[in-house]
Formats: structure tokens, C-alpha cells, sequence
């Protein structure tokens, strides 16, 4: 870099610095640099030409005002003239002020793609690099379209100065990430690879970046790298740290390169040319061999640099897994790790030994430490260390030491920390049920599982466990016994309930001869439970009472009783109502025939993956389930639930219950998403993964989800279709073409996140209109299609799709509409909506006619989110701020700090408050300025409790937004949506 001269110290910037934090207060410093701005505004003004120095002046003082947080809306041009200079200083300030403050739409972008030309044109090494800088500082779609083409030829020129090499692969590479489309390398590739040849090791390191990022997305054209990189790696692991003096850090010779290589060979399979993949073998055993050698320094800079080396080139041997040799050998020396003084070194030593667990020559190796890891999760002082340790054992475990490691889980549930127990949880579950060969254990263990961390045992697990019992006959006794014997606790969790409450409801005749569990004493001790229970479990418990009158008819007085009682079938719940008075009136005038058909035994469930595999393989981390654990998951256990045992009378059984079943069962919710017709849970996916294939085409919403639905439902869409999935309808002609997604959806779906009624959408052809109204867990929808032309719409058809996981969280019915729209005439469709759990995508609307003969398809997203299910809740100021503390997990808190995109209007924003949902309270917050909201977001199976705080801050022009609720999920999309919305 050239020499900075004396008179380019700019001492007017370091005064106004000075002056700047000599301030008292904060109206002071923005009083003085009002007057600043003031001063170089007149300067640039005035008919006094500046100099060079006094530009380069007056913009660092701009750039500095901006970098402390104002506004700066002039002195671009002035900016842009200082890269025309030919001192090195003012083209850097330029540079500087461009990259920090030019946006890519600025009227100055051409003027500045000029400069930058005509610097990179230059011979001028310096000046190539500052403009090679200011591309890869701006780095947007822009500057890709202006000099993709050009910095390639620079980085391969013979004659271009190894600097300049260095800064134009790095630039390649920043445009490459923002516009890969542009980056198009083609004649340049093989010259590009071979700059891993170049004698100057900075351009190596620099080019090897580059060629890494390509190489993951084009992996078959720069192939010929791997040999390359493996000749490069063999002479930096091979030379003392006196070969390479300028790239040696503490006795380490180059190891950013190193690592660099070792994670380019990651890219790739093992070479298939021998003597390149020997020498690259020699490359890791050489490494291996270094980590054994007393350190040549005390320093920890050089331990790092050596376990950096050490555990890319570990995670390369786990990635080829080809050489037994080489992983038995890196598993050895993880293990010397895994009791290292330094908390790092066994973070990474456990994560590293998680992924050779699942290799089939380094497993053994791995169970060897089993002790050592047991240990790590019990004394561990840092929760991600022990997070990692049952990782491992989960990764570790197999038939031989399962019932060890579940033990050993279980023991450390009890003082997990809160933040891994929900993983641990379903890792336990897992493990159980994948390596029971007992399967009084595996009950045993799920029910320890649910005493233990009931809050955070999923319905995955409970389902799971309730599956399992059904289709083992040899198990459903013990588990009746096991599930009575724990219901008998003082303290019992509700999970424990549901499971007791549905195996005791389907197998409580097997343990019946025991006076100690008579039908009677069951009974009671599950109604004992009831009044503790929420509506869902209630609604199962209903459910099991009416099934304990099939199997005990001495309890039908006593049950009718509970019944027939106030409590139930005057329930201010429509579903527990609802079952009250249906199974009382069941069990009345059904004679003990049609009972025993109404109510006979759960046939087996088909055989499926387990869903708590499903739900833990989305976790993320290490930990995460892979591909392959799933697999084996299917042929280790493929004898559990029934797989081995299960012959063809209760196969024959599943699938006449299948084709024929009969209305009685639909009646009891036998065909509905949870077990025994349990009322619907949070976790409509779950149910329909676990229990939907019993009964072909069983429909997704049974008799008491038409009960919710049907006082807001008109009599004239009685017929009307449940839209799932797909949403097509039976009148709906075969797609020719499926419609892209309006670019301007989101647009308009959030204009709608405030308000109910509008136009969603219009253009020369058709508008769209809308009106909708919501209370609690259900809505109504009216869309209203105008036709603005003169020519009839021919075969008009709309379809309502739930995307992805969307069908298992909201529940869409709608009709089929008229399929001609004259010119002129308007067309209404009538949607109903059930919020089943909480959901962050919107349902799309698919739209096709034609018109003079061309077909139109459009599709754009309903304006259907989460905060329309809102119900407001009014608090005082103490009991606001009492429950805001107890949402303090940081899970629970989703905060935003933006800019206000509309007027900051007082009226204006309590109206888009209330128009979210929720209740805005008056005198709460002790800043009058500020607004706290609250409400309940009523789904079908929970209500979510969340709270709002909005600071605005008018002089700033900015909102902080902050939301507390009681799921996460639910905090982070509220936080997003309503960002957008001030």
C-alpha cells in the first residue's frame, strides 16, 4: 500500500471526532453535527472549487455522521469525483463512501460501473484491488451483470500481480453468491483449477475458496481439482515449518490452506486414480501421526492450528468411509480428547464421534468409550458438551447396550436441562421401541419416560406406544396392569391419562379378575382423574367409559350416571356435550349386540415409519436422525408393532374393518384423527401419520368436526367438499398447466393481516373480492369473482390447497362454483375454516376459466394467518406484566427492530392493532407512548396465550415490536407478519 503523506492526516475530521464525543448529551451531538452538515453542504455549494483533500475531508466526515446513525442524503457526486483522482487516499475514501452508502438502484450506478472500469483497465495494482474491493462490498445483481464477464479474465492473466489474484477470486467469489446465475466460468475452468499450482500461496488460498464453493455446485466440472488439491496438500503436510516461513503459524505450516484442501476433498468421493488416493491416505496417516507428537509450543494458538487440521482431515476419513484403518485410528484419538482439559476439543471430539458411530468399522471402536460418555453427561458443566454426549449414545446404541444407554438417559432426564429434554424425550422413545426385544421393557420404559418429563413427551410417543400395545397381543395385558398400577399416583401427568385412559378402554377386561382392578375400581380410578384433564383428554376419557360399558355392562348404571349428569351434557363444550349425549344415548337403546359391533376391539394398524423417527430427523445438529438411521430403523425393527407375529386374521381383520365400516364407528370417532375419537389435539399431522391408513379415504374431519363447523356453515354448503392436500375438486377439469404463484402474493396477503374485508386481487379481467369473519378456532370466508369484461368466462373453476404440512394444521371447505360467469355478473363461493394447530403458510387459491378461447390460471395465497383466530383477552396493568415474566423462556420472545415503513399516526396504528385481534390495553405500559396488546389464539386442540408490546419512536422514525407467547413458533410468525404492518 503506498505511503500515507503528512498532509493527508485531515485534521478538521479528528477535531470534529473530538468534538463529537466531548458531547454531553445527545442534543448536543446532534446540534453539532447539524452544524457540520450545515458547513460541508455550503462547501459543496459554493462557487469555490474544492481540492482533492478538502472532498476527501468532507466525505469522511459524512461517512462517519452516517456510521453513527443519521441519515445522509447528499454528497454522492462528490464521492463518485474522488474515484476519478489519481491519489491513492481520495480513490480509497471514494471506494469507501460508495460501498458504505450507494444502494444498487442509486442514478450513480453508471457513472460509478465507469470508474470501476476504467481502474480495473489500469495497470495500477492498488487501484484494481480498491475496485475489485467495491465490487465485492456492494456485491449486487448489478455489478455481477457489469464485470462477471471481466474479473475472470484478470484472475487467470498471466501478466495480473498476485494481489490483484487474490482480491479478484474473492470477488468472484461474493458475486457467484449473490447472482450464480451470471458467474458463468465455461473457458475459464481448468485455468481457474490450476491456480492451485501457483507458486504464491495466498493466491492458492484465495482461488481455493472459490473453487470449493463451484465445485458444490458444479462437482463434475472441476473434478480434475481433486488431484490438484491432494499433490498441494501432500507437500504442505510433508514440509517443516521452515519451508514455509511467510505461512507458518506457530510451527504449523500453512493450516487455513490445509483445512481449506481437506474441505475441498469433502466435495468429492475417494480419487479413483490409485496413486493419488495413496498419497492422499499418507497425507491423513501423516497428519494422525503429528497429533500424536509433543506440541512444539505451550502456545494455544498452536494447538488450535493443529486440531484444525487434525478434524477437518478426521471429517474427510469419516466422508470417504472406506478405509477401516484410518477410522478405527481417528476414533482412537477422538477418544484421548473426549477427557481433554479444554471444553472445545471434547465438544468437537463427541460431535465428531457421533458421525463415526454410524460407520460400520468404527462402531465397535466408538462402544468402547461408552463409559467416558456416560460420564461426560452426567458431570459436564456446559449443556452443549452434555448435549452432545446423548447425542453419541444415541448414535452409539444398539442391541448389545440399549437398555444400558436408555437407563442411563432416563437417569439424566430427571435433571436435564430444559432447553435439550424434549429431544432427549423422543432419542429415549426411539431407542426403545427400535431395540425392544422385551416388550414389557419398552412399556415400562415409555411410561418411566412419561412420569419423568410428561410435559415434554409429544403425542408422537404416546401414539406410538398405544399403536405398539394394539398390535401385540402379548403385551396388551401387561400394559393394562403397568398403565393401572401408575395411574394410582397422587401426582399422575396427563399423557400418563390419555394412555391409561385408551389401553385401559381397550384391554381393561384382561386385568378385570383381579379384585384389585375390577371394572368398578377402574373406573374410578380413571374418573378420579377427569376434572384435572383438559377438554382433549376429557373428550378420550368419554370415550373410554362408553367402551367400558361394551366390556363391563355391570358399569353401565354408574357410567350412565357420570353421563347423564349437568357437568356433561350441559358442557359449555361442544364436544365434550356433544359425546355425552351421543354415547348416552348409545348406550340406552343400543342392544348388546350392536354394542359389541359398535365398540369391538381396535383392529392392528398397518405397518408404517414410526413418526417420532419422522419428527426427530427435522431436528437440527448433529444429533439429528440421518437417512441411514431411518433405514435401519425399518429392517432392525421391523419385528416391533406387530411386524413379525402379526398373520393373516388380523391382517383380514384391518382391511374388513377398512372396507366397510360402518356408521356407529364414525359416530364414536373411530375413523377421526385421534384414538378412540379423542377430542383433535395440536398435532393433526401426527394423527394422520400414525392412524389415517386404517380405513381408506377416511375422511380428515369426523362427525364432531362437522358439529364445529356446522353453525357457521349455511344449509347450502352442506355437500360441500373438505379440501386437503391437493384440493381438487370432482368438478374440476384436469390441469393443463399448473399456475406459478402471482409475484405479487405476499403483497397482498399482507394487506389483509389487519383487516377482513376488501379486494384481494384485480386486473383487466377479474377482480376478486373478499369478506371474512372468524370466532374462536373456526371462520367463514365469502370471495366474491366479478367478471369486468363483456365476454362470458367459460368453464370457471377455483381450487383451495393446503401446501406441505398446511392440510394437517387447517381445515379448508368449500363448493364448487358456478362454471359461467357472464360479462358483467359477479359469482360468490363460501369458505369455512378450522384452525386444527398453529401455521405460518397461507392456503393457495388456483384459479382457471376461459376467456375468447385462451385458458387463464392464476394463483395467489388467501389471506388466511394465524392472528385471525385471536380472541382478545383484557388484563390489568399488574396481571400483564406478571404473565409477560413468566413467558421468559428466549424460545418464548420473538423481538424486531425496524424502520417505520408507513405514517407513524396514533390513530392509524391503534386501529391496525385492533384489527390483528387482539385487545389493546389503555394505561398498562409505564411509557404512555408505547401499546400492549393481548389474546388467545383458540386452535382445535390448544390456545396459545400471547402478549405485545410495540415501542415506537417517533424522532428515530423506528418500531421495536416484541412478542411473548406460549409456543415459539407462534411468537416468531406473529413478529413477522406484523412487522410488516407498521
Amino acid at each position: 500500500m503506498p505511503a500515507v503523506s503528512k498532509g493527508d492526516g485531515m485534521r478538521g475530521l479528528a477535531v470534529f471526532i473530538s468534538d463529537i464525543r466531548n458531547c454531553k448529551s445527545k442534543e448536543a451531538e446532534i446540534k453539532r453535527i447539524n452544524k457540520e452538515l450545515a458547513n460541508i453542504r455550503s462547501k459543496f455549494k459554493g462557487d469555490k472549487a474544492l481540492d482533492g483533500y478538502s472532498k476527501k475531508k468532507y466525505v469522511c466526515k459524512l461517512l462517519f455522521i452516517f456510521l453513527l446513525g443519521h441519515d445522509i442524503d447528499f454528497g454522492h457526486m462528490e464521492a463518485v469525483n474522488l474515484l476519478s483522482s489519481n491519489k491513492y487516499t481520495e480513490k480509497q475514501i471514494g471506494y469507501l463512501f460508495i460501498s458504505v452508502l450507494v444502494n444498487s438502484n442509486s442514478e450513480l450506478i453508471r457513472l460509478i460501473n465507469n470508474a470501476i472500469k476504467n481502474d480495473l483497465s489500469s495497470r495500477n495494482p492498488t487501484f484494481m484491488c480498491l475496485a475489485l474491493h467495491c465490487i465485492a462490498n456492494v456485491g449486487s445483481r448489478e455489478m455481477a451483470e457489469a464485470f462477471a464477464s471481466e474479473i475472470p479474465r484478470i484472475l487467470v492473466a498471466g501478466d495480473t500481480m498476485d494481489s490483484v489474484k487474490q482480491s479478484a477470486a474473492l470477488c468472484l467469489l461474493r458475486l457467484y453468491k449473490t447472482s450464480p446465475d451470471l458467474v458463468l466460468m465455461g473457458e475459464w475452468t481448468s485455468r481457474v483449477v490450476h491456480l492451485l499450482n501457483d507458486q504464491h500461496m495466498g493466491v492458492v488460498t484465495a482461488a481455493i475458496s472459490l473453487i470449493t464453493c463451484l465445485s458444490q455446485k458444479n462437482p463434475d466440472e472441476f473434478k480434475t481439482c481433486v488431484s490438484l488439491a491432494v499433490s498441494r496438500l501432500s507437500r504442505i503436510v510433508s514440509s517443516a515449518s521452515t519451508d514455509l516461513q511467510d505461512y507458518t503459524y506457530y510451527f504449523v505450516p500453512a493450516p487455513w490452506l490445509s483445512c481449506k484442501l481437506l474441505r475441498l476433498l469433502q466435495c468429492y468421493p475417494p480419487p479413483e486414480d490409485g496413486a493419488v488416493k495413496g498419497r492422499l491416505v499418507e497425507c491423513l496417516e501423516t497428519i494422525l501421526n503429528k497429533a500424536q507428537e509433543p506440541p512444539k509450543s505451550k502456545k494455544v494458538q498452536h494447538s488450535n492450528a493443529k486440531n484444525a487440521i487434525l478434524f477437518e482431515a478426521i471429517s474427510l476419513i469419516i466422508h470417504y468411509d472406506s478405509e477401516p484403518n484410518l477410522l478405527v485410528r481417528a476414533c482412537n484419538q477422538l477418544g484421548q480428547f473426549l477427557q481433554h482439559r479444554e471444553t472445545n476439543l471434547r465438544y468437537l471430539a463427541l460431535e465428531s464421534m457421533c458421525t463415526l458411530a454410524s460407520s460400520e468399522f468404527s462402531h465397535e471402536a466408538v462402544k468402547t468409550h461408552i463409559e467416558t460418555v456416560i460420564n461426560a453427561l452426567k458431570t459436564e458443566r456446559d449443556v452443549s458438551v452434555r448435549q452432545r454426549a446423548a447425542d453419541l449414545l444415541y448414535a452409539m446404541c444398539d442391541r448389545s447396550n440399549a437398555k444400558q444407554i436408555v437407563a442411563e438417559m432416563l437417569s439424566y432426564l430427571e435433571t436435564a436441562d430444559y432447553s435439550i429434554r424434549e429431544e432427549m424425550v423422543l432419542k429415549v422413545a426411539i431407542l426403545a421401541e427400535k431395540y425392544a426385544v422385551d416388550y414389557s421393557w419398552y412399556v415400562d420404559t415409555i411410561l418411566n419416560l412419561i412420569r419423568i418429563a410428561g410435559d415434554y413427551v409429544s403425542e408422537e410417543v404416546w401414539y406410538r406406544v398405544i399403536q405398539i400395545v394394539i398390535n401385540r397381543d402379548d403385551v396388551q395385558g401387561y400394559a393394562a396392569k403397568t398403565v393401572f398400577e401408575a395411574l394410582q399416583a397422587p401426582a399422575c401427568h396427563e399423557n400418563m391419562v390419555k394412555v391409561g385412559g385408551y389401553i385401559l378402554g381397550e384391554f381393561g377386561n384382561l386385568i378385570a379378575g383381579d379384585p384389585r382392578s375390577s371394572p368398578l375400581v377402574q373406573f374410578n380410578l380413571l374418573h378420579s382423574k377427569f376434572h384435572l384433564c383438559s377438554v382433549p383428554t376429557r373428550a378420550l376419557l368419554l370415550s373410554a367409559y362408553i367402551k367400558f360399558i361394551n366390556l363391563f355392562p355391570e358399569t353401565k348404571a354408574t357410567i350412565q350416571e357420570v353421563l347423564r349428569c349437568d357437568s356433561q351434557i350441559r358442557n359449555s363444550d361442544v364436544e365434550l356435550q356433544q359425546r355425552a349425549v351421543e354415547y348416552l344415548k348409545l348406550s340406552s337403546i343400543a342392544s348388546t349386540d350392536v354394542l359389541a359391533t359398535v365398540l369391538e376391539e381396535m383392529p392392528p394398524f398397518p405397518e408404517r415409519e414410526s413418526s417420532i423417527l419422522a419428527k426427530l430427523k427435522k431436528k437440527k445438529g448433529p444429533g439429528a436422525v440421518s437417512v441411514t438411521d431411518l433405514e435401519d430403523s425399518k429392517r432392525e425393527g421391523g419385528e416391533l408393532n406387530g411386524g413379525s407375529d402379526r398373520g393373516p386374521d388380523s391382517g383380514a381383520m384391518a382391511a374388513s374393518n377398512a372396507s366397510t365400516p360402518s356408521p356407529s364407528a364414525d359416530l364414536l370417532g373411530i375413523r377421526s384423527a385421534a384414538p378412540i375419537g379423542a377430542a383433535p389435539t395440536s398435532a393433526g399431522s401426527l394423527l394422520v401419520d400414525v392412524f389415517s391408513e386404517a380405513g381408506p379415504a377416511a375422511p380428515s374431519a369426523a362427525v364432531n368436526d362437522d358439529g364445529f363447523l356446522r353453525d357457521l356453515e349455511p344449509t347450502e354448503t352442506s355437500d360441500s367438499l373438505l379440501v386437503e392436500g391437493s384440493g381438487d375438486s370432482d368438478s374440476a377439469p384436469p390441469s393443463e398447466d399448473p399456475a406459478t404463484l402471482l409475484s405479487e402474493a405476499d403483497e397482498l396477503l399482507n394487506k389483509f393481516v389487519c383487516k377482513n374485508n376488501g379486494v384481494l386481487f384485480e386486473n383487466q379481467l377479474l377482480q376478486i373480492g373478499i369478506k371474512s369473519e372468524y370466532r374462536q378456532n373456526l371462520g367463514r370466508m365469502y370471495l366474491f369473482y366479478g367478471n369486468k369484461t363483456s365476454v362470458q368466462f367459460a368453464s370457471f373453476t377455483t381450487t383451495v390447497s393446503c401446501p406441505g404440512e398446511l392440510q394437517s394444521h387447517l381445515n379448508v371447505q368449500t363448493k364448487p362454483v358456478e362454471p359461467l360467469v357472464e360479462g358483467g355478473a359477479q359469482i360468490q363461493q363460501v369458505l369455512n375454516i378450522e384452525c386444527l394447530t398453529d401455521f405460518s403458510e397461507a392456503p393457495l387459491l388456483n384459479i382457471k376459466f376461459r376467456y375468447g378461447g385462451a385458458l387463464q390460471n392464476l394463483s395467489l395465497k388467501l389471506p388466511v394467518t394465524i392472528n385471525k383466530f385471536f380472541q382478545p383477552t383484557e388484563m390489568t396493568s399488574h396481571d400483564f406484566f406478571q404473565r409477560w415474566k413468566q413467558l421468559s423462556l428466549p424460545q418464548q420472545e420473538a423481538q424486531k427492530i425496524f424502520k417505520a415503513n408507513h405514517s407513524m399516526d396514533t390513530e392509524v396504528l391503534k386501529a391496525k392493532l385492533l384489527g390483528l385481534g387482539t385487545a389493546l390495553l389503555d394505561d398498562v405500559d409505564p411509557n404512555p407512548e408505547n401499546y400492549v396488546c393481548a389474546g388467545v389464539i383458540q386452535t382445535k386442540g390448544q390456545q396459545v396465550g400471547c402478549l405485545l408490546r410495540l415501542e415506537p419512536n417517533g424522532q428515530a422514525q423506528m418500531y421495536r415490536l416484541t412478542l411473548r407467547c406460549s409456543k415459539d413458533s407462534v411468537s416468531m410468525r406473529l413478529c413477522e407478519l406484523l412487522a410488516q404492518q407498521f
